[in-house]
């Protein structure tokens, strides 16, 4: 009985910004537990490249260019996908940007908008578009990258506008939930903590940052990619039935201190 709470047999599911990094790892998680599941990125190569390594491993996924701050493009990713497998059962928004480093006070117009518009808003056109599938269908989960610096001021690097677009994110999550939570379709979000990845390998060779990020985590270390699919590929399933609204925290301790 349980186990099979966690299987995704005969579902489908889309990953934005599925391409590469924990985006890649959600599209893994989702095909592992059977689910038929679909990249979607601004980049065609990084999701072509993304496909052919999940064809390594044995899974056979769509790719779809498409850009999450143009409603067009994401009208038209979700009457697609539909179109070709009839349904949506997990949308999964990891698409999302940084550019930190940046002191508020020098922050332009352009980069202020920039982040907000890829984190925040391109989250909502995706929810909006392919949640009104999963409406009329009565059914379907959305699962949100958030962070926990929608909760925390982070430090040393400065972000105000990464910060201000996850706590969006999550509010956003929530209120989505409350929305439509009586008709089928459950909105949970998940904040990953500094994650391993090429992006953020500089860290150990800058002693102020590495002492600010992993001397300011409890478990003493980054997270790992899967770390953060296994929590998506949990709030995406059946085992997480009854929780929508709720934004999971994933830190190594982080948000403790």
């Amino acid at each position: 009985m349980y186990m099979e709470m966690f299987k995704l047999g005969g579902q489908t599911a889309l990953v934005t910004g599925g391409g590469q990094g924990i985006g890649l790892g959600c599209v893994e998680a989702l095909a592992e537990a059977g689910a038929r599941v679909a990249i979607a990125d601004h980049n065609q190569g990084v999701a072509e490249t993304g496909r052919d390594a999940m064809k390594k491993k044995g899974y056979d996924v769509d790719v779809f260019k498409m850009d999450v701050t143009n409603t067009a493009e994401v009208n038209q990713v979700a009457d697609a996908f539909v179109k070709k497998h009839g349904r949506i059962d997990v949308l999964v928004n990891n698409a999302g940007i940084a550019r930190s480093m940046t002191p508020a006070e020098t922050v332009t117009d352009e980069h202020w908008l920039n982040v907000l518009d890829v984190n925040l808003n391109g989250t909502f056109w995706c929810c909006r578009a392919f949640g009104n599938y999963m409406l009329k269908a009565k059914s379907g989960a959305i699962v949100n990258i958030g962070s926990m610096s929608g909760f925390i001021v982070n430090k040393p690097q400065e972000q105000a506008f990464y910060n201000a677009s996850k706590a969006g994110v999550h509010h956003l999550t929530k209120s989505l939930a409350a929305e439509w939570g009586a008709r089928g379709v459950r909105v949970n979000a998940v904040a990953p903590t500094y994650i391993d990845t090429p992006l953020n390998a500089f860290v150990y060779d800058d002693k102020k940052m590495y002492d600010a990020w992993i001397g300011g985590t409890p478990m003493g270390r980054m997270g790992k990619i899967e770390e953060i699919a296994s929590v998506v590929l949990f709030l995406a399933g059946q085992g997480a039935s009854l929780m929508t609204g709720s934004v999971v925290v994933v830190d190594g301790g982080y948000t403790c201190w």
